[in-house]
């Protein structure tokens, strides 16, 4: 806590006992010390006004002062208060006091009983009162009678006759000893006020006084000479006015009260109304961390340790005694030395106690890192035979392949910086691709999956094996795995083009891919898929076709990529699987009803990346927010409404004909085929993306006809989609991949 609430309801500084003023004070002296040249104006404002220090909730300028503290500087630097508009003369914020410069109120030739003259007014607005204990009221002149009058936080009696609250009366005449002064302290609370002047002819003698003065004054101020009573020497003196002294606060609640303002309550450090910083804390409590700790250390006299060492903390300090000597109290009693016996005594028992704690943590320690060393390897040894490590390794000490490395963690943990983000290549729901770098300089993808699918480890070996030795030019190739994490890494050459999804649909302002590439990367990909299906005489179906695993190389050729859901079938069989893998909006709906995993289940989805491919439509796209359509069943139903060439990327249908168009949305069709005995082959639809290609050359170009959109449907397919009623299945909003 370093700021502290000194709330007083009538704000009378009587309250303030000697002693705690001679806290204050000390505190004071404190701040003058260590402040020097810190300013405790807000942040970024002005903190002087020539002289004039002007420290928060005071301020100069918009955003510096709290409400009611405005503080104008004009270019002769002599500050102006702007709730009262009189010169400001200093600002005591210890003990939240502002001196001002008052108005001498002057009056003369007042002859007539009961003539009553006011003089000027001095306004003290809302936060502000006329201090009782630091002010007194003083008037001067012969037979002349001064009230104040003005307004008050607590109402007293109201004159009736003059329709203001009399406060304070003081009465000067010259008929005894030539006095012509008198003086009378100010009651509390007084928050403005003006001196009236009220004469008796009974009594007056203007021979002696020309004229009448009055005014309130910091007491000490002023010093009565009897000639201001005879001649204008009080004027000529004290023109400029005398300094008054104003108590000041920054809210009118009870602390408690203040505390339940929340945002709005004033004393913003801690909590207080009045605010002044705790003990052992100096600077400006009326701004946030305005409060700092004071080093006790340095003023011994304030805050003795006596002989001892001291130690600053945060709002107080310590005292303790050097080695060898001790005290009770070593902040009032001084340090004693400790007889021999027992300091000997204590040193031994220290020495022995710190040797045997250091040797039982280091002892503690080592036998923890050995532990965790044994356990991480007997996990790693655990996970790299469950995932068939033995096997894999015991094939290549038998040079059976070579086509695989085994990565330790530690390898990719060096290649991927620790797995830095800034390697990432991408991150899915499956897992997190990394860009690595090999020791001999060479790029490589880091896939760390999220989940595996359960197989026996022979199997699993296997596949990494068949995989590992596939050599097509549009086939990523797997270069080798990490088998010591649960889930093994896998690590996969670099293709740095991204992926053909980002092509597509994410081109950020590049020119539309033209039907030519479109055309080369769905042969390209389909001979890849075709090479799967028809490796080393074991069909591999990849089992997730779609544009995310379709990479590009820096020359924009196909690379399909990522066999986590790939599976190796046994000649003339289908795998039976036991949980649906895939993406949707790609998913074969025979696989989805059935559970079997074909040939023909890639063949579909890679119907639905064609359809990507001249429609630049996700698999599951939006026409409006919240309602996602499939784009395959979109496709079939445009088909069915001979309305497919409305579909088509407006990009490229002014470059071929509509025979050639039709050849393409025939080609997918055939390929969505919902019973998979009736789509082509991987072979078929390279074949026939081949021939395509060969005749769009050849072809005249169609132009901006709009009539593209009222493609026919091949004979062959115009009959099936007629019988079947396809629905355009509604889903909720997904994610593409």
């Amino acid at each position: 806590m370093v700021a502290i609430c000194l709330y007083d309801t009538c704000f009378d500084r009587t309250l303030f006992t000697g002693k705690v003023k001679l806290l204050l004070l000390m505190a004071a002296t404190l701040i003058l010390q260590h402040t020097g040249n810190s300013s405790l104006a807000n942040p970024g404002c002005r903190d002087k006004c020539g002289n004039v220090s002007i420290p928060y909730p005071f301020g100069i300028g918009k955003y510096c002062f709290r409400e009611g503290f405005e503080v104008y500087c004009p270019p002769d630097d002599v500050p102006i208060l702007n709730t009262s508009g009189t010169p400001l003369l200093e600002i005591n914020l210890n003990f939240s006091e502002a001196r001002i410069q008052n108005n001498i109120s002057q009056v003369s030739n007042i002859t007539k009983f009961n003539d009553m003259l006011i003089g000027a007014s001095v306004p003290v607005q809302r936060f502000f009162l006329v201090s009782r204990t630091r002010n007194i009221f003083i008037a001067i002149g012969c037979s002349t009678v001064a009230l104040v009058a003005g307004d008050m936080e607590t109402p007293i009696e109201q004159d009736a006759g003059i329709g203001f609250y009399v406060i304070s009366a003081c009465a000067s005449f010259c008929n005894c000893s030539g006095s012509g002064c008198c003086q009378i302290a100010i009651p509390r609370n007084l928050k403005s006020f003006f001196p009236v002047f009220w004469s008796n002819t009974l009594i007056r003698t203007p021979n002696l006084s020309p004229c009448s003065y009055a005014f309130i004054a910091e007491i000490g101020w002023f010093t009565f000479d009897p000639s201001y009573v005879t001649s204008q020497n009080l004027h000529n003196q004290f023109g400029f006015g005398p300094p008054l002294v104003l108590d000041w606060v920054v809210g009118n609640r009870s602390c408690e009260a203040a505390r339940k303002m929340g945002s709005s309550y004033p004393c913003v450090d801690t909590n207080r109304y009045r605010c002044n910083c705790s003990t052992s804390y100096e600077g400006n409590p009326d701004l946030a961390e305005g409060c700092r700790d004071i080093n006790e250390c340095d003023h011994p006299s304030m805050y003795p340790c006596i002989n001892g060492t001291c130690t600053n903390t945060i709002g107080s300090y310590s005292c303790t005694c050097p080695a060898g000597t001790q005290s009770k109290d070593p902040k009032n009693s001084p340090c004693t030395p400790i007889p021999s016996t027992n300091k000997h005594h204590q040193v031994k028992v220290f020495i022995g106690t710190s040797i045997g704690f250091v040797l039982i943590i280091i002892c503690i320690s080592a036998l923890l890192i050995q532990y965790q060393k044994k356990k991480l390897e007997k996990e790693k040894e655990k996970f790299f035979k469950q995932n068939g490590g033995n096997i894999l390794y015991q094939q290549m000490l038998a040079k059976q392949i070579d086509t695989v490395i085994l990565f330790t963690i530690e390898d990719l943990k060096k290649v991927t910086n620790n797995y830095d983000r800034s390697r990432e290549l991408g991150r899915g729901g499956h897992g997190t691709i990394y860009k690595g770098i090999l020791d001999d300089n060479k790029v490589v993808a880091v896939k760390r999956s999220k989940i595996m699918n359960v197989i026996h480890a022979e199997e699993f070996v296997q596949e990494i094996i068949i995989l590992s030795q596939l050599n097509h030019r549009n086939v990523a190739r797997l270069l080798g795995c990490c088998l010591e994490v649960e889930v093994p890494i896998l690590v996969y050459e670099y293709i740095p083009n991204g992926t053909l999804f980002q092509f597509i649909h994410d081109n950020h302002g590049r020119a539309a891919v033209s039907l030519e590439d479109r055309l080369r990367i769905a042969q390209e990909s389909a001979e890849a898929l075709e090479y799967l299906h028809l490796s080393i005489n074991r069909p591999i179906v990849h089992g997730d076709v779609k544009s995310p695993n379709i990479l590009l190389d820096d020359k924009f050729m196909a690379k399909v990529t990522d066999f986590g859901a790939s599976r190796i079938l046994p000649k003339d069989e289908v795998q039976l699987m036991t949980m649906v893998q895939g993406t949707l909006g790609y998913l074969d709906p025979e696989y989805l009803q059935e559970r079997k995993l074909t040939e023909k289940s890639d063949v579909y989805s890679f119907g639905v990346v064609i359809l990507e491919l001249i429609t630049r439509k996700t698999a599951i796209y939006f026409e409006r927010p919240g309602e996602g359509k499939n784009l395959a069943s979109s496709f079939l139903e445009a088909m069915k409404g001979n309305r497919v060439g409305c579909m088509l990327d407006s990009s490229i249908t002014g470059v071929g004909t509509k025979e050639l168009f039709q050849e393409v949305t025939e080609l997918a069709s055939r390929c969505l085929s919902l019973k998979g005995e009736e789509r082509l082959s991987m072979t078929q639809v390279a074949d026939k993306l081949k021939a395509i290609r060969k005749t769009l050359h050849l072809t005249e170009k169609v132009g901006s006809d709009s009539s593209i959109c009222e493609l026919p449907p091949s004979s062959y397919w115009t009959a099936r989609i007629l019988a079947v009623d396809i629905e355009t299945p509604h889903v909720d909003r997904v994610g593409t991949s």
